[in-house]
């Protein structure tokens, strides 16, 4: 029994198969067909190379022929074509298909003719080439008659004039297209990704020729001198180039003088295996120039003889005429901060300093820790002191935006050399780059009026280019160590604690404070000025400069002007618990008296941190409680209303 149902299904399933293969297979042939029926135009349609459109008005006649990948309008004027319209034309014959179509030999039967639809006399004709030209093109032509009576279709005469077909008014719509529409009205179409150079000429006698290479993501001045060129400044140049667009062309009344022949200025872009030139010439209207922010140009592309009129924008024809300024990198030095390793400055009559970056693993220039070099005896050799890192990041800061304000000199003499300063540097900047890359070296010098340059490279280097730059550069860049020093003295540990606070008046030799703090470190109870207490504990935990004075301890220090010898000595006690055992320091701080609303100044003994530097603020207000609160008055009583 199982095997006959099997013998039956295997049955069915080879009819199924066998009615597939050849009978349905048969039916989408001919739907296939049917379909293909419907086309008005063959293969021919799938490679034009050329077409022509007459029709629409006396003398009225298009052309447009395909160059390698590029349309042209060869007529009426021949120009670029607008790859938009192009494009729709092509579709439209490509894909033209007929709603019905009937024999031309069926017309006399009818008592009718060509005329009766149109085709006599076609409103326009198309001609076709297809295929190479160079070996056997093919020949196309159509002929579009008459509106149909119902107005939404037209007759059109096969290209073997056999049959008439009734197409979509579309074709007509792509093919009625004026000159202006079918071109295209961008001057330059090269990108601003794609552009690697820019060259403009100016007019005779001048001739002055400027040219602009791209290296990468950088761009650069090659002439009329070798130096850095803004890539923002340049990019936003070569986008206002190509947003310009053909204002009108000019086929009457041309100008006595072509562009061509005596160019005001030619602007050249290049890009990958294409260079667009184009050639501007005298105003078209000069006297309505005066207050617009544009102003119109007479203009040609090179190696072709239209003549068209363009818009150019005051701003960008600025822009070209000084290129040499305009389009050139303001930023004197151009480096990465975090590749910069080691920082030296020098200044006239000071020792050199250098800054160094120490190996934390980081390549980030706002958390690696910095040290400064100084040089000692030669018995001591070099020695290191923290330096600030917020005071150096914003070094570097300052120098990657040290910018022109003027181009002073790109060719400056002996001098110039001299007169601005250069002879005897106010300062002298080198910069080591990791990576293997060449170190920079900045030089800044000043004239009689104070006024600060800037040149790139060593004294030896006298021809390079001299930059005015902001005086307020000197500023950023003191040679005193201490200016670049850690303003965090000392931080106490989490397992450390203060047990002992002392205040002394080295005048009277009276302590003026003098308390045991508890396990919490906090003063006993019944202390005067408790708050003002924990402010000094607080800010000795984490000790702070906020300036340094001098690098050394000294006896007697200058201030307000006046010399004087220390006024206090704060002796803070810490215990830290650990190891084998309790370890117990004392810090001391000599301390004069308050100079101000915020200075006062610090000493640190030789054989501590070595420095004199003004106290912050907290640390200064709370001194000032605990040492001026005895001889408070208070507040000056009111008297009392008489009655």
């Amino acid at each position: 029994m199982r095997t006959k149902v099997t013998l039956v299904l295997l049955f069915l399933n080879v009819a199924l198969f066998f009615f597939i293969f050849q009978f349905e297979r048969k039916w989408r042939i001919e739907e296939g067909w049917k379909e293909a029926r419907r086309r008005v135009l063959g293969a021919e349609a799938a490679d034009i190379r050329s077409l022509e459109i007459s029709g629409g008005g006396p003398g009225h006649t298009l052309a447009l022929a395909k160059r390698g990948d590029v349309w042209f309008v060869t007529a009426p004027l021949e120009w670029p074509a607008n790859p938009n319209a192009v494009s729709r034309i092509l579709t439209e014959l490509q894909f033209l298909e007929h709603e019905t179509s009937f024999n031309v030999s069926d017309l006399a039967k009818n008592g009718q003719s060509l005329a009766d639809y149109g085709l006599d006399k076609p409103r326009l004709t198309i001609a076709l080439t297809s295929g190479d030209p160079a070996e056997h093109p093919v020949q196309t032509l159509l002929r579009i008659g008459d509106i149909t009576k119902d107005g939404l279709r037209l007759y059109l005469l096969s290209p073997d004039g056999e049959r008439i077909h009734v197409v979509s008014q579309s074709l007509a719509r792509s093919l009625g297209l004026s000159a202006d529409d079918l071109r295209a009205d961008a001057l330059f179409t090269i990108p601003v990704f794609e552009a690697r150079s820019l060259s403009l000429q100016t007019a005779a006698p001048a001739s002055l020729r400027i040219r602009l290479r791209r290296d990468g993501g950088r761009w650069s001045f090659e002439t009329p001198i070798i130096a850095r060129a803004s890539k923002n400044a340049t990019e936003l140049a070569i986008n206002g180039l190509n947003a310009l667009r053909v204002e009108s062309f000019i086929t009457a009344n041309p100008p006595a003088v072509l562009p061509a022949a005596s160019p005001a200025l030619r602007i050249a872009l290049e890009g990958n295996n294409r260079r667009e030139t184009l050639i501007l010439g005298a105003a078209a209207h000069p006297e309505a120039a005066a207050g617009k922010g544009s102003d119109e140009y007479y203009a040609q592309l090179e190696g072709r003889s239209a003549l068209f009129t363009v818009r150019i924008p005051a701003t960008l024809m600025a822009t070209l005429h000084t290129a040499q300024v305009a389009l050139r990198e303001t930023r004197v030095l151009d480096f990465d901060a975090s590749a910069v390793t080691a920082v030296t400055l020098a200044a006239p009559n000071s020792p050199e300093l250098i800054l160094q970056r120490l190996e934390t693993g980081t390549l980030s220039a706002d958390n690696s820790a910095w040290q400064i070099v100084r040089r000692g005896e030669s018995a001591v050799g070099p020695q290191t002191v923290p330096a600030d890192r917020a005071t150096v990041s914003r070094l570097l800061d300052q120098l990657a935006r040290l910018a022109a304000s003027d181009f002073k000199s790109d060719a400056p003499t002996a001098a110039d050399l001299e007169a601005w300063g250069f002879n005897r540097p106010e300062r002298e900047i080198h910069l080591t780059l990791g990576g293997g890359a060449a170190p920079l070296a900045l030089q800044l010098g000043t004239d009689a009026k104070h006024n600060v340059y800037a040149r790139l490279g060593p004294s030896a280097n006298p021809g390079a280019s001299i930059y005015a730059v902001d005086a307020g550069i000197l500023r950023e860049l003191p040679v005193a160590p201490r200016a670049w020093r850690e303003r965090l003295l000392r931080e106490l540990p989490a397992g450390a604690r203060l047990t002992a606070l002392k205040l002394t008046d080295l005048g009277s030799g009276q302590a003026v404070l003098d308390t045991a703090l508890d396990e919490a470190g906090h003063p006993p109870p019944g202390a005067r000025n408790p708050e003002a207490i924990a402010a000094v504990l607080t800010a000795l935990r984490t000790l702070r400069a906020r300036e340094f004075v001098l690098d050394q301890f000294a006896d007697k220090v200058t201030i307000a002007g006046e010399e004087r010898p220390w006024r206090y000595r704060l002796e803070a006690t810490a215990t830290l618990v650990g190891g084998a055992g309790e370890q117990t320091s004392v810090t001391t701080l000599f301390l004069t008296l308050r100079a101000g609303g915020d200075q006062q100044l610090a000493g640190s003994p030789a054989n501590e941190y070595n420095a004199v530097f003004f106290i912050e603020q907290p640390l200064l207000d709370a001194l000032w409680t605990i040492t001026e609160a005895p001889r408070d008055p208070g507040p000056v009583p009111v008297p009392e209303p008489k009655k």
